[in-house]
């Protein structure tokens, strides 16, 4: 069978041999008698061993990638003119010595996601020729010394690790252009640094020479809860270090930021507010590494699940799947409203009910994880099994829960000395010091003072040229070279003391000394009773903004209706809250003009909280023709431009009525996500997807999208153990439309998939429901690869009800029977950051893609 499936192509000097997903457990005797061969892929099969191997003296590229190998094959050493080996998801433990001193042309060589923690000296030897090394995902606890040898390396991925210094001579002579290094607990160089890449590692060597390192103790502390739980209070308790109460009107709106210092500890406090509302632009903002306070109020906390789910299960749930590694201190407050009894009994509760949420979790990744163990077909589900074993890995870390009497300083006090405790324990805060050069502290100390000078602005906005000049009036930072200042800003936007969007092109010579206003811009538009502050604005503020009561009217009527906001109307909002708070000076730079954009639009569609809806009147008749290449000629007297924000979206009724009701017929699928579909995902989804496609219905939990006259509807459904996102197109009325159609999927579960890597916590899984009426049963889908291709058969076979479907109405595939007399040319997708392609008729080909790098 493997050799009557086996793909073969053979020139007058080579052959080329490709033997994946075969479900091989030993290598077929015909395969290793071709001395000719000189490429071999055996990726996604059971061999335990590759006995025989060694025959193949010409092997020039040996994939063995996602297979059970768990001992270094030692016949790869008579491998001499091998080029190119993969051995990436086995489970190998130790390479032996003597293999590698015998692959003088090694160029290539993946040994991620195995069990490896030391390497064979001998991989020295391969220093003249050896590129490419990736080490990720495995158990390394230091950079193995023959890694330091390889002169000629380009690239070295080694993510995921252990690893907690990187030696300097790593990245100097030798060619090294790809460096990655995240998911390692690193103090030097920290891994903010490392995220700028290989040029500002090596800025950050060549500052620690000759000068003596300083230790920043940091910790980014995020308050989270309810609304009203006390978070504002304790977060100004434990800064001023006595007690201060805040009222319901003084609550938090939005996100406020401050710093604390306990000893040798800095505290960068993020106190999130606790309204649903604002959780669309909080995950933003929360971030790994981080001490996570979830504040609990006792007072209105009741032993029962929905109270529980309402005050502390929607966070931890939350936590789970964005910050999957955090560390979280449960508080509970107004405990002064409770007597003894029932404040160890509500933390008795809370803590059970926490820790059956971590075994739920855990059990539900090991049934994931089964059910791909125990297919039949389990090599078609290797990297999906990779995936769920990296989050069994990740868990939270979940302290022992505080009670606190918010209106007793010893108290808060405890608290403070319960905080210093955890965040001292390596074990717990394994990278909370970071290893620094002096003129990054010196820039950190010389910023802050310009913050807290009279002359900056209360808003803390300024441009990157002028914060430069700045800086380097002072006497020991007066050669602060551009690129190195650059540097610096970039750690300390990664930490959140600044936040400098150098890669929107609006924003990029702008600095935002003063994160906590950038939160007031969103929390303007992005906020609790938004309908209240439309119908509040002054008839003052109506009339600069050439508006009248009317206008407030349909404002307030087409918001309420629509989920949209006119310019004019967030112009009068934003001018309100700044005129309000001082900030007049800004509001222009901010909101922008009809001819130009806002920084406060660029920043709201670069986080896809709204989209843009331009009304135009008729085509002009008189336009000139459009050539490529020239200025498009706009349609003049456009009206005025209109911001959809999905968030408050709620009828619909004209999705439904546009779709015409589901059919048995059509085309479905299901993207499954696990422990559900996180807040705000769905919003993103549909800004990112109307982005591209102009022809688009929207309403809460569906989405119509067309494309050449074919909708495709997406649908959300998010209920506990149950929650899914549903695409649903039509059957293609001829079997040569199915390429088009399925591209048309393939599209939005791109932007999906994309989306999904923001949440590390989260399990997605793609199944197509039988097409059987009234049969609960569904197709797993297995990997898809870069080509798509996610079968061979051409027929499927429902396990429960029997019947038999042809492949191409279950999953991504074209009808194998067509008869084309030539073959058309490949489909090109050009991927933008908001999903934009093309559409072919054929196999997709990937150009660029950057659906989302933020």
């Amino acid at each position: 069978m493997a050799q009557q499936r086996a793909c073969q192509e053979q020139d007058d000097r080579a052959s080329k041999v490709t033997l994946s997903t075969m479900r091989l457990r030993v290598l077929p005797p015909t395969v290793l008698q071709d001395p000719r061969m000189e490429s071999l892929n055996l990726d996604r099969n059971k061999l335990k061993h590759v006995a025989g191997i060694s025959k193949l003296g010409n092997l020039r590229k040996l994939i063995l990638s996602k297979n059970e190998i768990a001992d270094f094959p030692e016949e790869i050493q008579s491998l001499v003119h091998l080029e190119k080996l993969e051995l990436n998801q086995n489970q190998i433990r130790v390479i032996p010595e003597g293999i590698f001193s015998c692959l003088p042309r090694l160029k290539h060589l993946r040994l991620s996601n195995n069990r490896l923690s030391a390497l064979p000296k001998d991989l020295a030897t391969c220093s003249s020729s050896l590129q490419y090394l990736n080490l990720s995902n495995n158990l390394f606890r230091a950079i193995p010394q023959a890694v330091l040898e390889l002169v000629s390396l380009q690239e070295l991925y080694v993510q995921n690790n252990t690893l907690r210094q990187l030696p300097r001579e790593l990245f100097e002579g030798r060619p090294l252009k790809m460096f990655k290094a995240n998911g390692n607990p690193l103090r030097e160089p920290p891994n903010e640094v490392c995220a700028g890449g290989i040029q500002q590692i090596l800025s950050y060597f060549s500052q620690l020479q000759n000068c003596h390192v300083e230790e920043d103790r940091r910790v980014k502390t995020m308050f989270l809860g309810a609304s009203l739980a006390g978070k504002s209070t304790i977060c100004k308790s434990l800064k001023q270090r006595q007690v201060v109460l805040v009222s319901e009107e003084e609550r938090t709106v939005g996100i406020e930021i401050s710093e604390f210092h306990i000893q040798d500890f800095t505290f960068l406090f993020w106190d999130f507010a606790g309204q649903l509302e604002y959780y669309v632009t909080h995950h933003v903002f929360i971030t790994p590494q981080a001490l996570v306070i979830l504040v609990i109020n006792f007072q209105k906390y009741q032993l029962n699940n929905g109270i529980f789910q309402e005050l502390v299960g929607f966070w931890i749930n939350n936590l789970f799947m964005r910050v999957p590694n955090s560390v979280v201190l449960p508080v509970g407050t107004h405990t002064d409203c409770c007597t003894e009894e029932e404040v160890e009994e509500k933390k008795r509760d809370i803590m059970s009910k926490i820790q059956a949420m971590l075994e739920e979790r855990r059990a539900n990744l090991a049934h994931f994880i089964n059910n791909l163990e125990s297919s039949e077909e389990s090599e078609f589900y290797v990297d999906q099994w990779d995936r769920l074993k990296e989050m069994e890995s990740c868990t939270l870390t979940i302290l022992n829960l505080v009670p606190v009497n918010c209106t007793n300083y010893w108290d808060i006090k405890k608290l403070e000395t319960t905080i210093l405790e955890h965040v001292r324990n390596e074990e717990i805060f394994p990278n909370v010091i970071r290893v620094l050069p002096p003129v990054y502290k010196e820039v950190e100390a010389a910023i802050v003072d310009t913050e807290q000078s009279e002359g900056t602005a209360e808003h803390g906005i300024m441009d990157l040229n002028h914060l430069l000049s700045e800086i380097t009036r002072r006497e020991h930072l007066s050669h602060l070279g551009t690129e190195l200042f650059r540097d610096i800003l970039r750690y300390l936007h990664r930490i959140g003391l600044i936040i400098w969007y150098e890669e929107i092109k609006q924003l990029e010579s702008t600095v935002f000394l003063r994160p906590a206003f950038l939160i007031t811009m969103f929390k303007i538009l992005v906020r609790y009773r938004l309908v209240q502050q439309l119908e509040s604005i002054s008839v003052d503020l109506l009339v600069g903004e050439h508006a009248t009561i009317r206008d407030q009217s349909n404002w307030v009527w087409t918001f309420k209706s629509k989920a949209m906001l006119c310019q004019r109307a967030m112009r009068a909002l934003v001018k309100h809250q700044l005129y309000l708070e001082g900030m007049k000076d800004v509001f222009e730079e901010m909101v922008g003009h009809k001819a130009q954009k806002g920084k406060l639009f660029s920043l709201l569609e670069h986080f896809e909280i709204c989209l843009e809806v331009r009304h135009a009147k008729d085509l002009n008749p008189g336009a000139r023709e459009f050539v490529p290449g020239k200025l498009w000629e706009t349609t003049q007297n456009c009206r005025e431009a209109y911001y959809l924000f999905p968030t408050y979206l709620n009828q619909s009724e004209e999705v439904s009525e546009r779709w015409g009701g589901d059919h048995l017929e059509d085309l479905h699928i299901r993207a499954y996500f696990s422990p559900e579909i996180p807040e705000g995902f769905f919003q993103r989804l549909m800004v990112k997807a109307c982005s591209f496609y102009s022809a688009h219905w929207i309403a809460k939990v569906t989405c119509l999208l067309i494309c050449s006259g074919k909708p495709l509807l997406i649908k959300e459904n998010n209920q506990k153990g149950y929650s899914y996102i549903e695409l649903r197109s039509r059957k293609p009325a001829q079997r040569t439309e199915f390429q088009f159609t399925w591209d048309f999927f393939m599209a939005i579960i791109f932007i999906i998939r994309k989306l999904s890597e923001e949440w590390p916590g989260l399990h997605m899984c793609m199944k197509a429901p039988c097409r059987t009426a009234e049969c609960p049963a569904e197709f797993f889908w297995p990997d898809v690869d870069d080509k798509n291709t996610v079968t061979k058969e051409e027929i499927k076979t429902c396990g429960t009800c029997g019947h038999r479907f042809r492949t191409e109405l279950l999953l991504p595939k074209v009808p194998s029977d067509l008869e084309v007399p030539q073959p058309p040319p490949p489909a090109h997708y050009y991927v933008t950051s908001y999903g934009t392609t093309s559409f072919g008729p054929s196999s997709i080909h990937v150009h660029r893609q950057s659906i989302l790098d933020k």
